[in-house]
């Protein structure tokens, strides 16, 4: 075939399925996740494996280090008392070390304030921040929120100095709403009377889950007699067994109602809360969630309607091609 005949026949096609050409923007374009542990000193060891832990299951599950910050106000790892130097577990027979060689911790030490927390939740930051430490969130964006550490009745500490109210967190949510920084938010935390910080939140698509009530404490799972503290939370430990052995794959279908509905209060000690009223659809809608759409990884492509090639739209051009093609003046 005449190669210009050819090119011919694919311009037309490719203007067959062009015209007219509809893109729709998608809903969910990307996911983020922040995960916050709030405690130092060596008796928290479980408080950095139970951040820890979230952070190899969001990776596992394909959300690049590029879009995970991770918070860390203690080197558990290289603790003088670690009897395992280098390392971090969350479970007695050690056979995962949750640290290991390619970690990217994002806020370390003293880094890790209410300040910075909020500052990076509302994008108040220097210009000099670099990207590594800027949550890039956008209207588009579905974002995972994890906090862990020791807490009461509306608040939750950082590193035994200061704290965080409920009102606080509510009002920075507030703020990345209005800033169009997210799309839907998933927030979990895990610590005493967690369910008391959100009870303040205002902002419209959040789901939020704790593991205690009001007046209860967030228990440790197990300890490690020769790491010689508690490694892990009992609520974290059951999401974690939840995750590793239902969601093995990015295509899982299950939902968030499949999570919330395994927990166990006779396992966990204590009574985890769900608050649904925030999402669009409430409970009915918030059940049917795919844990993937805030677990996982989206990277979808919007396409704006509005192309311009050559002054006219796609399909113009490629017209104006054809025509070309189909009377060649250099054929003539």
């Amino acid at each position: 075939m005449n190669p210009l005949l050819h090119l011919y026949c694919i311009l037309s096609l490719v203007l067959l399925f062009a015209n007219p050409v509809v893109f729709v923007a998608a809903a969910h374009t990307s996911n983020w996740a922040v995960l916050v542990s709030t405690s130092r000193f060596w008796f928290n060891y479980r408080h950095l494996a139970n951040v820890l832990s979230l952070y190899r299951t969001v990776k596992r599950l394909g959300i690049p280090d590029s879009q995970i910050i991770l918070m860390l106000p203690d080197d558990m790892a290289c603790n003088p008392r670690n009897a395992f130097p280098g390392t971090v577990y969350n479970n007695a027979d050690r056979a995962l070390d949750l640290y290991g060689d390619n970690i990217e911790v994002d806020y370390r030490g003293y880094e890790v304030t209410v300040e910075s927390f909020i500052r990076l939740l509302t994008d108040r930051l220097d210009d000099d921040v670099p990207r590594s430490k800027r949550l890039g969130s956008d209207a588009g964006s579905n974002v995972l929120v994890y906090m862990t550490g020791h807490g009461g009745d509306q608040f939750l500490k950082f590193q035994d100095s200061e704290e965080i109210g409920a009102w606080d967190l509510a009002d920075a949510f507030g703020q990345m709403w209005e800033k169009k920084r997210y799309n839907e938010l998933l927030f979990m935390i895990d610590t005493c009377q967690a369910n008391t910080m959100f009870t303040h939140f205002y902002s419209p698509n959040i789901i939020a889950t704790g593991s205690s009530a009001l007046d209860q404490s967030s228990y440790s799972h197990h300890a490690d007699s020769d790491v010689g503290v508690a490694v892990i939370d009992r609520w974290t430990y059951y999401i974690l067994e939840f995750l590793e052995t239902q969601v093995t794959s990015p295509s899982s279908k299950l939902t968030l109602g499949d999570l919330f509905d395994s927990y166990d209060e006779a396992k966990i000690h204590s009574q985890p809360g769900v608050r649904w009223d925030l999402f669009p659809g409430g409970e009915q809608a918030g059940r049917l969630r795919k844990v993937m759409d805030f677990f996982g990884n989206v990277q979808d492509v919007e396409i704006e309607a509005g192309y311009n090639g050559t002054g006219g739209s796609i399909q113009e051009d490629l017209a104006a091609i054809a025509k070309l093609l189909a009377f060649p003046c250099w054929l003539a």
